[in-house]
C-alpha cells in the first residue's frame, strides 16, 4: 500500500546523513537510503493524487517529482556530496495553467513553496502591466484571509526604486517592484510526521488557487484579453 505519511525513519536517515555527509557513510547505509527514498516517493505519489482533486497536475508520479539527493559539486558552493532533504516539484498542466508547487522534507527545516520564482522578462513585464492597471484586484487577492492565514505575505526579490517604464509614484509601486511572486510555509518535524501532513499540504496549496488562476489568465492573454497560447 502507498504510504501517505512521512515515516520517522525517513527523518532519522536525513539527520544521520547531515552528520555524516560523505560517500563512505552513504554507501555503508544505502539500504536505509532506499527505504527513505521509497517512503518519500510514495508520499509524493499520494500528494499528486490529492492535488489532482482540486487542480490539474502534469507531474505523473512521486518518482518524477523528486529531485536527486546527489549534489553536483561542480555547480554548488557547498561541496557536500549529498543534499540533506527529499524535495519535489509538482507542475501544473501547461500551457494554460501557470505556477508550480514545491515541497522540501528536511529535519528542522521542512517547508512548502509555490508561485513564480523566476518569471522570464516577457512574463514579468506582462505581470507588471497588469499590476499597474488592476492593482486593486491584486491587493484583494493578496489580502484574502485564506491566503494570508496559510502563507502570510508574498515574498520575493524586488528592485530598489521603480522598474523601468513605471512611475515611482504609482499607487501600487510596492507591488510593481517585485521580480518574484513567491509564497512559503514552514512545518515542524512533529507536523511532518503527523497523519494529517498530506491533507495540510494539499489544503494549504489549495488556498493559492485564486492567485494562480488570476496569474494564469494574465500570462495566457494579451492586454486586450485575447488568448495568446
Amino acid at each position: 500500500m502507498q504510504s501517505s505519511i512521512i515515516k520517522k525513519s525517513t527523518l532519522d536517515f536525513l539527520r544521520n546523513l547531515s552528520r555524516n555527509n560523505d560517500r563512505d557513510w552513504f554507501h555503508a547505509n544505502k539500504e536505509q537510503y532506499y527505504h527513505a527514498q521509497e517512503n518519500a516517493e510514495q508520499f509524493f505519489d499520494q500528494l499528486v493524487v490529492r492535488m489532482n482533486t482540486h487542480d490539474q497536475i502534469e507531474t505523473p508520479s512521486g518518482k518524477r517529482s523528486l529531485y536527486r539527493i546527489y549534489n553536483d559539486v561542480r555547480f554548488s558552493k557547498g561541496k557536500d556530496p549529498y543534499n540533506v532533504r527529499f524535495a519535489g516539484y509538482l507542475k501544473r498542466t501547461k500551457p494554460l495553467l501557470r505556477g508550480g508547487y514545491y515541497v522540501w522534507i528536511k529535519p528542522g527545516n521542512s517547508r512548502i513553496g509555490c508561485g513564480f520564482a523566476y518569471p522570464n522578462p516577457e512574463d514579468l513585464k506582462r505581470i507588471r502591466l497588469d499590476i499597474a492597471d488592476h492593482y486593486k484586484d491584486w491587493y484583494r487577492l493578496l489580502g484574502s484571509k485564506s491566503l494570508r492565514s496559510n502563507f502570510g505575505n508574498m515574498q520575493g526579490d524586488y528592485v530598489i526604486t521603480a522598474p523601468r517604464g513605471f512611475p515611482k509614484d504609482h499607487a501600487a509601486i510596492d507591488l510593481l517592484r517585485y521580480k518574484q511572486f513567491w509564497f512559503e510555509r514552514s512545518f515542524s518535524d512533529k507536523e511532518v510526521l503527523s497523519s494529517n501532513f498530506l491533507n495540510k499540504i494539499s489544503n494549504t496549496f489549495k488556498s493559492i488557487r485564486p492567485f494562480f488562476d488570476y496569474m494564469s489568465e494574465v500570462l495566457t492573454t494579451d492586454l486586450n484579453g485575447e488568448r495568446v497560447v
